[in-house]
């Protein structure tokens, strides 16, 4: 049986099946392994991590003389996951919107040329080049102007980075939900603008993190963790001999790996000492993160990510803004697959003012047959529509590898 339980209720025989928290904030490359080794119990406990889940059925569970607390069980967590969901669930701020694919073509061309850009910048920073806001600013001004047009296209194609390209990509797309959380939040075009950059320039410390530990496919050591930990002050010192640099890039830069709880890094900064912008830094560095593949570890799929996200966000995220940044993408974002009430599979190619629950789907698959059928566009929201969403599905079950083709209609993206 699987039971939620708090880092310091482990001990020594304990299965542990997952960590609650993203992969970035522990030395650890995999998340299920029998916990018998005295020095990785200590890393557990030193690290920003609160809970974890244990598998009883592998290893033992919590003593009675524990703490008092027996954990939690996976229908109970789940129930919170939806609780967390449903309150993003009250409407959100959408503006007209180009069609998908006539803005993904535009924005495959927008992620290349980003991501080249930053390339450049980033390595040219890394040899002592100061950087300049002036050289960022029409890279930020090209993808705000796509997640205008359509919020969905470059987010969800800026998510489909190659491992070595990770660390640009990274920052193209961190750079856009930045611009989407921002529009969902209200904020002025200068605002808009200012986060976007912040969103590009957050990662720029990774650029003196050796790649060999940046890059290790296995278990970091405490110091390498350590090493790790200190890209956040490495990219706050490089902006600071920049040009231009705004102090919300610093801020964003400095303070992306805060939590609400205290728990973060490097300062330790609670709920009011982290500002506005560092919070939406937070939330989108971590989402971008999880859902993209990494050289130690695949990415999930967009909606198992947002579900682990509200499972972690009481004390990772502040509230108000993870469920702002729900209603920017969808609890289905553009590229999901999606099981619905008629037994047929279908890929998120659209949000909908209605709900976040009835996204415009385009379904392409018969589960009672095993088969394809003709694609057909269902807008779920429709009061004629009579079919739902029951689940979301992961592309690999059933062997879909064209998922992005289907919403997007490009077979492949260029980078």
């Amino acid at each position: 049986m699987l039971v939620r339980i708090r880092v310091k209720q482990l001990r020594l025989g304990m299965h542990v099946h997952e960590l609650c928290g993203s992969w970035m904030d522990h030395p650890f490359w995999r998340g299920a392994f029998q916990l018998d080794d005295p020095k990785d119990l200590h890393t557990l406990l030193s690290t920003g991590i609160k809970e974890v889940w244990i598998d009883t059925d592998k290893g033992l569970g919590i003593p009675a003389e524990a703490d008092g607390s027996e954990g939690e069980s996976e229908e109970v967590v789940a129930a919170e996951v939806e609780t967390t969901l449903a309150q993003a669930d009250n409407g959100s701020r959408m503006a007209e919107r180009v069609n998908i694919t006539q803005e993904a073509a535009r924005a495959v061309k927008i992620c290349a040329k980003s991501k080249q850009a930053v390339s450049t910048m980033f390595h040219e920073a890394r040899m002592g080049k100061a950087l300049d806001a002036e050289d960022a600013l029409p890279i930020v001004e090209e993808i705000s102007t796509s997640v205008m047009r359509n919020p969905g296209a470059l987010i969800s194609l800026a998510r489909l980075k190659n491992k070595d390209d990770y660390t640009y990509m990274h920052s193209v797309a961190v750079c856009a939900l930045m611009v989407s959380l921002s529009r969902q939040l209200g904020l002025d075009e200068a605002q808009i603008r200012q986060a976007g950059l912040a969103g590009l320039l957050h990662d720029v410390g990774k650029m003196m993190i050796p790649a060999e530990i940046l890059n290790k496919p296995g278990k970091l050591t405490d110091a390498e963790f350590q090493t790790i930990k200190s890209h956040p002050g490495q990219g706050h010192k490089m902006l600071l001999e920049g040009k231009g640099i705004s102090e919300v890039a610093l801020d964003v830069c400095l303070h992306h790996h805060e939590k609400v709880d205290g728990s973060g890094y490097p300062e330790k900064l609670s709920a009011e000492q982290i500002s506005l912008y560092a919070k939406m830094g937070a939330v989108c560095d971590v989402y971008d993160a999880i859902t993209s593949n990494r050289p130690y570890k695949n990415g999930w799929e967009p909606t198992e990510s947002l579900r682990k996200m509200a499972e972690w966000s009481h004390g990772h995220f502040d509230q108000r803004i993870f469920e702002a940044f729900v209603r920017s993408i969808g609890i289905y974002p553009i590229g999901s697959l999606v099981k619905l009430e008629s037994n047929r599979l279908g890929v998120t190619i659209e949000q909908t003012e209605k709900s976040l629950l009835t996204p415009v789907v385009k379904v392409f698959f018969s589960i009672n047959s095993n088969a394809r059928i003709p694609p057909e566009i269902l807008d779920l929201s429709k009061p004629g529509c009579k079919d739902k969403i029951v689940s979301h599905e992961d592309p690999a079950t059933w062997d879909i590898r064209d998922l992005q083709e289907l919403w997007s209609g490009m077979s492949a993206t260029p980078w």
